[in-house]
């Protein structure tokens, strides 16, 4: 007998009230995208059904035929396109990512599929107040083609994280984690898939779960000033 096994299993950790999570103080977020925006549209959703107290201030996205930007539109959100393109180097377009984001009043920023390294500018304006999702159990297979490596390495578990931002790539304190099963017949497309839907499950979580960590803490939720 040949055992395979269940693709939809996952294992999430840590374990956390969302009630209770879902009845906190509101907190303002910007969004950082860069393509599709499958993860703004969850967390938009988690908003509108109650299970994220939250609001989406603004997203931002660098790529001007980025399909994200028509999800914000049809959820009333306002869309900035920040072109990297259109900066001399990295800490420029950070600068007027931080302006930007100051300037619709966020609280908390979710890289949401935001394919650009970040730098000092926007870390020192928002310390630990920045949050990433990355498709793998870091701090394995960091980087862009984290599922890939994750096949080629043979592992039989991977999955997806949300982490705090620090100026090293998929790095920061981890707030989040879902583990998903590798199958013997997994491709590049079938594993992300996968990966995808349990990104889709923490990632409001663990937004609420950094508002609160931040509260608990006594961290006032607003930008340092340039």
């Amino acid at each position: 007998m040949t055992l395979r096994p269940d693709s939809t299993s996952s294992l999430v950790s840590p374990h956390i009230n969302k009630d209770a999570l879902s009845k906190a103080t509101p907190v303002k977020l910007g969004i950082m995208a860069s393509g599709n925006g499958s993860n703004f549209e969850v967390i938009a959703k988690a908003i509108k059904d109650k299970q994220l107290s939250a609001q989406i201030q603004v997203l931002i996205y660098n790529n001007p035929d980025a399909y994200v930007a028509v999800r914000a539109n049809n959820w009333g959100v306002p869309a900035v396109l920040l072109n990297h393109r259109d900066y001399q180097s990295r800490e420029d377009l950070d600068w007027q990512i931080v302006q930007t984001l100051q300037q619709y009043g966020v609280e908390l920023v979710v890289m949401a599929g935001w394919m650009r390294l970040v730098t000092q500018v926007l870390i020192d304006a928002f310390p630990n107040r920045i949050i990433n999702i990355h498709p793998s159990l870091l701090p394995s297979f960091k980087g862009s083609r984290a599922v890939e490596h994750a096949l080629a390495a043979g592992v039989k578990i991977t999955g997806c994280t949300v982490h705090l931002v620090c100026l090293e790539m998929d790095s920061g304190p981890i707030l989040m984690q879902a583990a998903v099963p590798v199958l013997p017949d997994d491709t590049r497309e079938t594993l992300h898939a996968r990966i995808q839907v349990q990104e889709h499950q923490i990632l409001p979580q663990a937004i609420a779960l950094a508002a609160h960590q931040l509260r608990a803490n006594g961290i006032p939720l607003t930008a340092k000033n340039l």
